[in-house]
């Protein structure tokens, strides 16, 4: 099957080839316009840790509805093949617009797409410098590996569910129990009640209180958002590392009955001097944060949409128990979530080799730049590009569907995210605990199923009324 926009361009690509030899280049105004449109304010937002202010300025300016549109402005000229942006002749970037391309990039990641790219080292560099991600081999494999051992990344529910789930439970009662007489909930609540959570799933609940940990890690992410223009602070680097090793070293001497955390799996996890720990867990705590984002955006959007909201709670009245480790259609709206507001925007590879393609060869290391909005908000080729549409990921033709059409709220391929199912399993839980206090108002924002989603949702300007 072909999208309309993919027929027109596999039309005009037979017909290039014919011609030309070399992949296309943008102008040098098309060039300045990627940078000021589509990645400046992304990088403006937040690529690392996100900037509030700046978020709720591209949510009231539709900055992100705005990138979509000249990306494919660029894509409908350009047609398939990656296209060039016009820069010095030292510095290549290519954008990938088409959905065979970019599952090309993706499964052909690490080689010759790399993760390692200029732009996510410099800026990973400055928290877990030793990350998977910016790993090359044999390290890169190895720390892989240990993610995927401690994250349980083959199945689709981690083997301490169960005790997660106890955890979440605590938390979100808590929080509801903390509200007050006005009942709102606001962000500046929700989060510090979902990093107690994160904090007592990676480590226990020895730092459930610790806050000071979270606050370094997001100083060091602050850093992370300058990448090359902000000097690494070594200093602050080992504080973090140091807390780190401190909450693993405390779970492998509990004993035969250690409490169960992600800390007390890796001190039964086979390691070496290559594993950097720390780091991976660094990048946990990192990517923990925009997980939380996607639950307060799910929760919006079921406050605003009746008939998905009966269908949570009718999901939600057939299972208790055990049988709550898989929630189907929560664990679809966190995804849906994630396809309207992509909490990696921008996905980054760099060609360690020169790559070929219908049109020419990418020269060795050219950046390459997947803008995902681009592909799950194409409203030229999908119905469903901004409205709340869950049924997308429980469709059983949707394996199909996604082989031909990207939606990437985990990346994919070599490179997909290990933590994903857990994601999964921790971020639909919360959802279900916020759903079961009761009637849940929107109070600040215009979300309807009659209108366009918008293209940014800010976290940090929702609030919402708890009615018992």
């Amino acid at each position: 099957m072909q999208y309309p926009k993919q027929q027109e361009h596999a039309m005009a690509d037979a017909q290039a080839m014919t011609t030309t030899n070399t992949l296309p280049h943008a102008t040098l105004l098309e060039s300045l316009k990627v940078f000021a449109q589509v990645l400046g304010p992304t990088w403006a937002k937040g690529v690392i840790i996100r900037r509030p202010a700046m978020v709720g300025i591209a949510e009231s300016l539709g900055l992100d509805k705005h990138a979509v549109r000249y990306m494919q402005k660029l894509r409908d000229k350009y047609g398939n093949d990656p296209l060039l942006l016009r820069l010095p002749k030292s510095i290549n970037y290519a954008l990938v617009f088409m959905p065979e391309h970019v599952h090309r990039v993706l499964q052909e990641t690490h080689q010759p797409f790399a993760t390692d790219s200029r732009e996510k080292h410099a800026a990973l560099a400055h928290f877990q410098p030793h990350g998977v991600l910016i790993s090359q081999d044999p390290e890169r494999s190895k720390r892989r590996h240990f993610n995927e051992a401690v994250l349980d990344t083959a199945l689709p529910v981690h083997r301490l569910a169960d005790h997660f789930m106890g955890v979440i439970h605590e938390e979100a009662s808590q929080l509801l129990n903390s509200l007050g007489y006005k009942q709102q909930l606001d962000w500046e609540r929700f989060a510090i009640s979902w990093f107690r959570i994160v904090r007592r799933v990676v480590f226990g609940n020895a730092a459930r209180d610790d806050e000071q940990l979270t606050q370094l890690v997001n100083k060091l992410r602050g850093h992370a958002n300058w990448a090359f223009m902000h000097p690494k602070n070594d200093k602050l680097q080992q504080q973090l590392h140091s807390r780190i090793n401190h909450y693993i070293q405390l779970a492998a001497q509990s004993g035969s009955a250690p409490e169960p955390s992600l800390a007390a799996l890796i001190a039964s996890t086979p390691q070496d001097a290559d594993t950097a720990p720390a780091d991976q867990v660094a990048h946990w705590l990192f990517a923990f944060d925009p997980a939380g984002m996607t639950v307060f955006r799910a929760l919006a959007l079921l406050a605003s949409h009746p008939q998905q909201a009966a269908q949570a709670q009718t999901e939600l009245k057939a299972n208790t128990g055990s049988s709550r480790q898989y929630l189907p259609y929560l664990r679809a709206c966190i995804l849906e979530a994630l396809r309207l507001w992509p909490t990696t925007p921008v996905i980054l590879r760099q060609s360690k080799t020169a790559t070929q393609w219908d049109s020419g060869m990418m020269p060795t290391n050219t950046g390459l730049i997947i803008y995902t909005p681009l592909l799950h908000r194409d409203d030229e080729n999908l119905s469903y590009a901004n409205t709340f549409a869950p049924e997308v990921w429980l469709d059983q033709q949707h394996t199909t569907t996604a082989q031909q059409w990207p939606l990437l709220p985990f990346s994919d391929g070599p490179a997909v995210c290990p933590a994903r199912n857990l994601v999964l399993l921790l971020t639909s839980n919360m959802l279900a605990q916020l759903l079961e206090s009761g009637a849940l108002e929107l109070r600040s924002s215009r979300l309807s199923p009659k209108l366009p989603l918008p293209g940014t949702l800010s976290p940090y300007r929702l609030r919402f009324k708890v009615k018992g």
